[in-house]
């Protein structure tokens, strides 16, 4: 009996490791929730096969900067506040693969190869100016390798983690989430070398990212970046605070 309760068990957790591995995308991905018609969108870019769509804010600007969101981010609603924060810049909201109005599915390796090509067009039409580039939450990791892939002038991170695998071990810690994970994001790995301006920002109350997982990416970090606390602000609700704006747009002038 005790051998077929032990053998029940393994099964059970084969079972629940498998279904972890085959579902993690939609752990991961939340596009469901950004779906917009493509008539709302005022810019578009052809990545590979599917075509990307997004906003562009305060066009005209010499420098720009590109906006990485969180997982179900409806990055249309910063039009406004980045307007007045960023605006010496022209701001592309671009949404992800399955985002928003752009075509295809979200995966890692394609939404990376798709930051590259917005970082590219981007480069294209402000041959003259700088880039920068914030990333909140899932948008750390795609912002924290475009760092690491192309010249970032200035870069923010918004509740950002060493890693997206990490993260899932944290909060999973009876699975082999490392050893699970495709959709990995290894931030800390990708800033190692990263030289440039750096801003983050953390949540005191972070019920996504554990405060560990950030200490760990700081940890990894070549030079110190320039840390802003909200000690009574969780994972979502810290953009409600007036200096979530101000320390994004003091740092970006």
């Amino acid at each position: 009996m005790l051998l077929a309760a032990a053998l029940f068990g393994l099964l059970g957790y084969a079972a629940l490791s498998a279904l972890m591995y085959l579902r993690q995308r939609d752990l991961v991905y939340y596009p469901q929730f950004t779906r917009v018609a493509a008539e709302t969108t005022d810019f578009e870019l052809r990545s590979g096969e599917v075509v990307l769509r997004g906003w562009r804010v305060n066009p005209g600007r010499s420098d720009a900067l590109l906006y990485f969101g969180g997982n179900a981010e409806r990055v249309e609603a910063w039009r406004g506040p980045f307007a007045q924060w960023f605006g010496d810049r022209t701001v592309y909201l671009v949404g992800y693969r399955g985002y928003g109005a752009s075509e295809g599915q979200p995966g890692e390796q394609a939404i990376l190869a798709d930051a590259l090509t917005l970082y590219d067009e981007v480069r294209r039409r402000h041959p003259d100016g700088d880039i920068a580039v914030v990333g909140r939450s899932l948008g750390s990791g795609v912002a924290a390798y475009l760092a690491s892939q192309r010249p970032v002038e200035r870069l923010a991170l918004v509740t950002p983690f060493d890693g997206l695998a990490e993260v899932g071990q944290a909060h999973y810690p009876w699975l082999p989430v490392r050893l699970l994970a495709s959709e990995r994001y290894p931030s800390a790995d990708y800033l190692r070398g990263y030289r440039g301006r750096l801003l983050l920002l953390r949540a005191g109350r972070d019920e996504v990212v554990p405060a560990r997982n950030t200490d760990r990416l700081l940890a990894a970090l070549p030079v110190p970046p320039q840390v802003v606390e909200f000690p009574q602000h969780g994972h979502n609700d810290l953009s409600e605070d007036p200096r979530y704006g101000e320390a994004l747009a003091g740092f970006m002038r």
